[in-house]
C-alpha cells in the first residue's frame, strides 16, 4: 500500500470555494462571555456532513451513472442523499440496524435507496464497499478521505472569521473527519479538543496506542459517533498536531442535550451535545479569560425526546 494522501490548509481553501452555494454559511452565538457555539446543526440535512460531501463529489468531476454510494449510521447519509439530489443523481446508503429511525425515514425522504445490514457502522461499510465495486458508484466515505476531510474543515474557516478567533475549540469524534479538518485549519492557531463518548473512545485509543485499533461501540451516541475504528488520516492529522482527547460519559451528554434545549432552545442529538458536555462535566476547564468553541455538530434527532 503507498503512502497516505494528508490534507493541507490549501486544500480546505480550494473545498471552500467548490462548495460555496451548496452549503449554509452556519451561525455562531456567544452563549457568554468567551463561550461560543458554531451551530453546525442547522446545516442542510442537520449536521456538517454536507460539506465533506459536496467538496467529494464536486471534486470528482463527471458523476458516474451509479450515482453516489455511502456507508454511515445516519448523519452522513442524509447528507449523501442531500447531496445526490442537488446534483440529480443516485443515491444508495448502507446504515447499521442501530441507525435512528428518524435518520432511516430521512433518507428516504430525500429519496435515497436505502439497506439496512449490520450491527455496527463497520459492518454496513463493508457491505456497501462491495456493492461499489458491482454498481460503479462515487464511494463518499463518512471520514476517511482526503475531500470529505478538507469539506469539514470549512467549519474551522468560517469559525475563525465569525470569533475573530478563539483559544480552544471543543469538537465531537466518531470516525473523526471533522476534527481532522478542523486540526488542519486550527494548526498553530487554536487547540482543538477531540470529545468522545466513554463507550467510543476510537481517537483516545488510537492516540494511546500509537495508530487506529478497533474499539465497542455502544451508548446513546451510537448512532451518530459509532465509528469502530478512527481514520487512518484522522490519526496522522491529529498525532501530528496533538490533538487531546477527552471523554465524557453518557449521562453528562443526556444532560447536556436537555440543558441545550431548556436554555438555549437548540434541538440536538446526542452527538450534537457530546462537546458541550465536556465543559458540563468537567472534563475540560477552561482558564480564566480563555475563549471557547463549541462544534454543535449535528441535529437530527426526535424532539419529543428532548423534555
Amino acid at each position: 500500500m503507498g503512502a497516505r494522501v494528508s490534507v493541507s490548509i490549501g486544500d480546505v481553501e480550494r473545498a471552500a470555494g467548490r462548495i460555496a452555494g451548496h452549503v449554509r454559511r452556519t451561525p455562531v452565538i456567544e452563549v457568554s462571555p468567551g463561550l461560543f457555539m458554531k451551530l453546525e446543526a442547522l446545516q442542510h440535512s442537520g449536521s456538517f456532513k454536507a460539506r465533506g460531501g459536496f467538496n467529494r463529489a464536486l471534486s470528482a468531476g463527471r458523476l458516474p451513472e451509479a450515482g453516489l454510494i455511502a456507508a454511515s449510521g445516519g448523519n452522513h447519509g442524509l447528507a449523501v442523499a442531500y447531496v445526490a439530489r442537488s446534483l440529480g443523481v443516485r443515491a444508495e446508503i448502507f446504515v447499521p440496524t442501530v441507525s435512528s429511525p428518524v435518520k432511516v425515514a430521512g433518507l428516504r425522504a430525500l429519496g435515497a435507496e436505502v439497506t439496512q445490514v449490520g450491527a455496527v457502522y463497520a459492518e454496513a461499510y463493508e457491505a456497501s464497499v462491495k456493492r461499489a465495486a458491482e454498481t460503479g458508484a462515487l464511494d463518499v466515505h463518512a471520514y476517511d478521505q482526503p475531500e470529505v476531510i478538507a469539506g469539514q474543515g470549512t467549519v474551522g474557516l468560517e469559525l475563525l472569521e465569525q470569533t475573530g478567533g478563539v483559544d480552544t475549540v471543543l469538537v465531537a469524534v466518531g470516525g473523526g473527519g471533522l476534527v481532522a479538518g478542523i486540526t488542519v485549519v486550527l494548526a498553530g492557531r487554536a487547540r482543538v479538543v477531540a470529545v468522545e463518548p466513554e463507550l467510543i473512545p476510537t481517537l483516545h485509543r488510537a492516540l494511546e496506542a500509537g495508530g487506529p485499533v478497533p474499539v465497542g461501540v455502544s451508548g446513546v451516541g451510537s448512532d451518530a459517533l459509532g465509528a469502530s475504528r478512527t481514520g487512518a488520516l484522522t490519526y496522522e492529522i491529529t498525532a501530528a498536531a496533538g490533538v487531546e482527547s477527552l471523554l465524557v460519559g453518557d449521562e453528562a451528554i443526556v444532560e447536556a442535550r436537555r440543558e441545550m434545549w431548556r436554555d438555549h432552545r437548540l434541538a440536538v442529538e446526542h452527538a450534537g451535545a457530546t462537546a458541550y458536555a465536556a465543559l458540563l462535566s468537567g472534563a475540560y476547564r477552561p482558564a480564566p479569560g480563555e475563549r471557547v468553541a463549541v462544534v454543535v455538530c449535528g441535529a437530527n434527532t426526535d424532539p419529543a425526546t428532548l423534555v
